[in-house]
């Protein structure tokens, strides 16, 4: 549902904690500090090689992984941002081997920010959509100290989460347990606007989103459910089926809250001693609480993916995640699997 009245975040993060009593003060603070960190981000991704901000940064994270210099950019921004406000325990991000915890001149508060500061940055050099992902834990413990262990909740306790998609729009997307809004930055004025509320995703779709390169390495479950897809009206699905993939999750995940549609990263047999390539904490905990209060299911093939505790701080995990009844046939043949 559209919004005709021009609400802007604060607006309605203050209406969220006065009106329904859904947010505390210090949790509608940390939102709108994220919030502002997205925006610098924005900026710097719209200037692209007029900001030097293209290219390798020349360093591996803790996956190994080659890091632009935009992630270290955006990582940058997004603890700097929000070590001061008194509102945080500590942080914790896809590009960081740790945790951040906030330094002692600063007043500590009572949640935890996890952050992929920039999903689908091999998308950066090639003007594609990339994203930025978070999710907030509440601190269960009352002392002051923190450590990793404060971090491995499920992802049902989330407090928040969110994204920021920068494409054509720069439109952050963010949950408070209570439905999904979506918010588009005003370049005029530099305001996020509410511009959609009550995001729901159809229970039905015609369109999946999958890596078919990796085809070879699935296992029998993924074979099945996508060989179904593509077999179309003479296939068992009675449809024919469109493939999405843009390599970037926030990409993918905001095409299907606007329109439907099914998201798989498997587990394939390239690195069969891990659960998949998506990280938990970063990425698909706090898209699996988006998409699940926009009426959507999020798995890992086997279970419910906010019913994971997670054991360590960058856990990987499988997903299969979108309109409902594509989310419950895909798991069912997992499920059925020998």
């Amino acid at each position: 549902m559209s919004t005709s009245r021009r609400v802007s975040l604060t607006q309605y993060l203050v209406e969220q904690q006065r009106e329904h009593g859904r947010i505390p003060p210090e949790l509608r603070l940390l939102i709108e500090v994220v919030a502002r960190a997205c925006k610098r981000i924005a900026i710097a991704v719209n200037k692209g090689a007029l900001g030097d901000i293209l290219g390798s940064a020349g360093t591996d994270n803790i996956q190994g992984e080659a890091q632009k210099k935009l992630d270290v950019i955006s990582n940058e921004v997004l603890i700097e941002a929000n070590e001061w406000g008194g509102h945080l325990a500590a942080m914790a991000s896809e590009e960081m081997d740790s945790i951040h915890v906030v330094p002692n001149r600063y007043p500590q508060g009572e949640y935890l920010l996890l952050f992929d500061p920039l999903d689908g940055s091999s998308n950066i050099d090639v003007n594609v959509s990339i994203g930025t992902i978070f999710s907030v834990l509440r601190k269960v413990g009352h002392t002051r100290g923190v450590s990793e262990e404060d971090f491995l909740q499920p992802g049902k306790h989330q407090a928040a989460a969110g994204y920021c998609v920068y494409g054509p729009q720069t439109t952050l997307v963010m949950t408070l347990g209570n439905g999904v809004a979506m918010f588009t930055l005003d370049r005029e004025t530099g305001s996020w606007v509410l511009t959609s509320t009550e995001v729901r995703i159809p229970e039905d779709t015609k369109e999946f989103a999958i890596n078919m390169s990796n085809q070879r390495h699935w296992a029998a479950p993924v074979t099945r459910y996508i060989g179904e897809c593509l077999q179309g009206k003479e296939g068992p699905r009675g449809k024919d089926f469109n493939m999405r993939w843009v390599a970037s999750m926030v990409a993918d995940v905001h095409r299907i809250l606007t329109r439907g549609g099914v998201f798989l990263y498997p587990w394939d047999q390239r690195e069969p001693d891990k659960p998949g390539k998506l990280r938990l904490m970063y990425e698909a905990n706090p898209m699996a609480f988006i998409v699940e209060q926009a009426g959507g299911l999020a798995t890992n093939g086997l279970e419910r993916i906010l019913d994971i505790t997670p054991t360590k701080l960058h856990q990987r995990v499988a997903v299969v995640l979108g309109s409902a009844n594509e989310v419950k046939r895909a798991t069912g043949y997992h499920l059925e699997a020998p």
